[in-house]
């Protein structure tokens, strides 16, 4: 396991019209394929210039991920006020995939801005993922469009300006039903919190459990009108 401290560099300029292109293409051709087969196609195409960054409760994206490439970069966001089940979780799937982790740290300008205060996502995730991702060409992602309306429209391979760099969504198709489904058929660990009604898992102070039949992200950031932590829009 790698932690990182780096200094965050400023996006991209904007991609070559070639680039987009080619993604464009890669996107429309890749709509409806098996998500190994997307994640094969950007292992080929972008080599260990590719990174996997995950909540770890997406544990289908890391076993497939793994099984396209074993030594691909993984990286977890800590933000330092997880649950201590999901930093458990995080060890025990690094020990059985023999991950190669990236773990990143808020850097001291976040200890004024506490979990669920204003700029907390953007200085706990979005700049440690900014630092993580700097001089590499792509990362894979487990955003699903189901996950929230924010999301209905994510493509599988588009240019991620807000990063920088080529974002890859192999399982935007898939429903909360297809996960269920490989993580059974797989026997995949499960995050524990899940059994205790935690649904969509984020930080402690800002994720409660959801009631049986209530939207499964209903639990983050209850009671305010965020949906998303900048990672994603």
């Amino acid at each position: 396991m790698r932690e990182k401290t780096l200094i965050a560099e400023p996006p991209a300029a904007e991609p070559p019209d070639a680039l987009i292109e080619e993604l464009a293409e890669a996107d429309a051709r890749l709509a409806t394929a098996p998500s190994g087969k997307v994640i094969e196609w950007a292992v080929d195409r972008f080599g260990h210039s590719l990174v996997l960054a995950c909540s770890f409760q997406d544990i289908v994206i890391v076993d497939l991920a793994v099984q396209s490439d074993p030594d691909i970069e993984v990286i977890f966001l800590d933000t330092g006020a997880h649950f201590p089940e999901t930093l458990e979780f995080v060890d025990a799937v690094t020990e059985r995939y023999h991950l190669n982790l990236t773990v990143t740290h808020p850097g001291p300008e976040a200890a004024d801005w506490p979990c669920g205060s204003a700029r907390c996502c953007e200085l706990r995730k979005v700049e440690p993922l900014r630092r993580a991702v700097a001089g590499r060409e792509a990362w894979l992602t487990a955003l699903k469009r189901v996950d929230a309306p924010t999301r209905r429209d994510a493509p599988i391979v588009a240019f991620d300006r807000a990063f920088g760099l080529v974002k890859i969504n192999p399982m935007a198709t898939w429903t909360d039903a297809d996960i269920d489904s490989y993580v059974a058929d797989h026997q995949l660990p499960v995050h524990p919190l899940m059994a205790r009604g935690y649904l969509s898992i984020g930080c402690a102070p800002t994720t409660r459990p959801v009631a049986e039949g209530e939207d499964p992200r209903a639990g983050r950031w209850s009671g305010s009108d965020k949906v998303e932590c900048g990672l994603h829009g």
